[in-house]
């Protein structure tokens, strides 16, 4: 029987109490960021859509570029880790996405734009997989905790950016406002190079990303764990893709817009605390089921309210919509011994981020054929539909995911 951790045991000594503690810093500001990279594409699409005559298909497709360029190069970029120092990689990769929104501020048309935002896609590529193993492999068996502070960071990049560039946007243009985001991410770059400890080197090959039936702690179960997390980040997708148009339909201004946002992701941040309780005291079986449940009856709500309720049940909605990938992401160690950890990792990110990319696309043909309303309709459908396979999954997990605390 496979003894099943995090990473191997004596990974805590390479860095020491404070460079783990650096580790931790250096790695959630990088999460911070390239998260916030990411979200803040919400926020220029109807600018985007004005400016270059876009339907929903095309934003779409536009945000899919360059999520679809940051899942192909998960793990490509834990092979370049091999060869390269994970520090320098991230370094890089973070340099990389700066370049990117800094050329699409220089873009003279939508080619460009394209061109650029796929640059930031692959710079961003490198975070999730290095960063989450940096951590992990810093402070080892007591990795569970320093992981969710790193998950928790990725949420409050999604609660600032987005409305730094909302608020920015009322005062220059949009490629000016890209500009400072560039800023911002060559200074993390150069924090990065020179505060961060170095991360030892992946000890075992990356020659493939499929774990293998000894490897995992049921047979399956990491299989499910990957589709759960492709459906749970195709609802959020598709919500969030038209939030901002449901939004203006009921009256609000692209201020409002960017707050919303806000509220969103600033309700997902607190999730993934709220989750991690609740995962303590209900099970994973109870958590998973809770939240995607109640974040199907708060998208359809959402549908139903005027602009001020909706912007006042946004925050709760977000504590769902984002708390259950924590939950998942945390499970991810429990299913791969400890030389699989990038691997699984990598494997994992590619899915969600493929996922990511491909859902908006999705459901912004449904979109366009019968509405932003009937597609949001379809987002919370998919969430009941991890229900079932949440079911499948829970036997194969420790006793200990799903055994409520006394």
């Amino acid at each position: 029987m496979n003894q099943l951790a995090v990473v191997p045991p004596d990974s805590t000594e390479v860095t020491g109490r404070s460079g783990a503690r650096r580790t931790l810093l250096l790695a959630s500001l990088t999460h911070a960021l390239h998260d916030g990279f990411t979200d803040m594409i919400y926020v220029l699409l109807p600018v985007w859509q004005a400016e270059f005559a876009l339907d929903y298909v095309a934003l779409a497709a536009l945000r899919g570029l360059y999520v679809g360029v940051l899942a192909a190069f998960q793990v490509p970029s834990a092979h370049l880790a091999r060869h390269l120092n994970p520090r320098t990689v991230l370094v890089l990769g973070t340099l990389l996405s700066a370049a990117g929104y800094a050329l699409a501020g220089l873009s003279g048309g939508l080619i460009g734009l394209c061109a650029s935002l796929a640059l930031t896609g692959a710079g961003g590529s490198t975070q999730h997989p290095i960063a989450s193993a940096a951590v992990s492999r810093a402070y080892g068996e007591k990795a569970r905790g320093p992981l969710g502070t790193y998950n928790f960071a990725g949420d409050l990049g999604k609660a600032t950016l987005p409305p730094l560039i909302s608020l920015l946007l009322t005062v220059m243009h949009w490629r000016s406002a890209l500009w400072v985001a560039a800023g911002l991410g060559t200074l993390v770059a150069v924090l990065i190079r020179w505060l961060m400890p170095l991360v030892p080197t992946p000890p075992v090959a990356l020659a493939t990303v499929t774990a293998p039936d000894d490897e995992v702690a049921g047979k399956g179960g990491f299989g499910l764990l990957f589709a759960i997390g492709v459906l749970d980040t195709a609802v959020r997708m598709g919500f969030l893709l038209f939030l901002p148009f449901l939004l203006r339909n009921k009256g609000a201004s692209l201020t409002t817009v960017g707050l919303a946002l806000s509220l969103v992701f600033i309700g997902g941040a607190f999730g993934k605390a709220a989750c991690g309780w609740l995962g303590a005291r209900l099970g994973l079986l109870a958590t998973v089921v809770t939240t995607e449940v109640g974040t199907a009856a708060a998208i359809f709500a959402v549908l139903a309210l005027h602009l001020a309720g909706s912007l006042i049940l946004l925050p709760l909605l977000g504590m769902m919509l984002n708390g259950t990938s924590s939950v998942l992401y945390g499970t991810v160690p429990e299913l791969v011994t400890a030389k699989r950890i990038e691997r699984a990792f990598a494997l994992f990110y590619t899915g969600i981020l493929g996922s990511s990319a491909l859902a908006p696309v999705l459901y912004g043909r449904l979109g366009d054929a019968a509405g932003p309303i009937w597609a949001t309709v379809a987002a919370g459908l998919t969430a009941l539909a991890v229900v079932p396979l949440m079911l499948l999954l829970s036997p194969r997990l420790a006793p200990s995911a799903n055994a409520q605390n006394s």
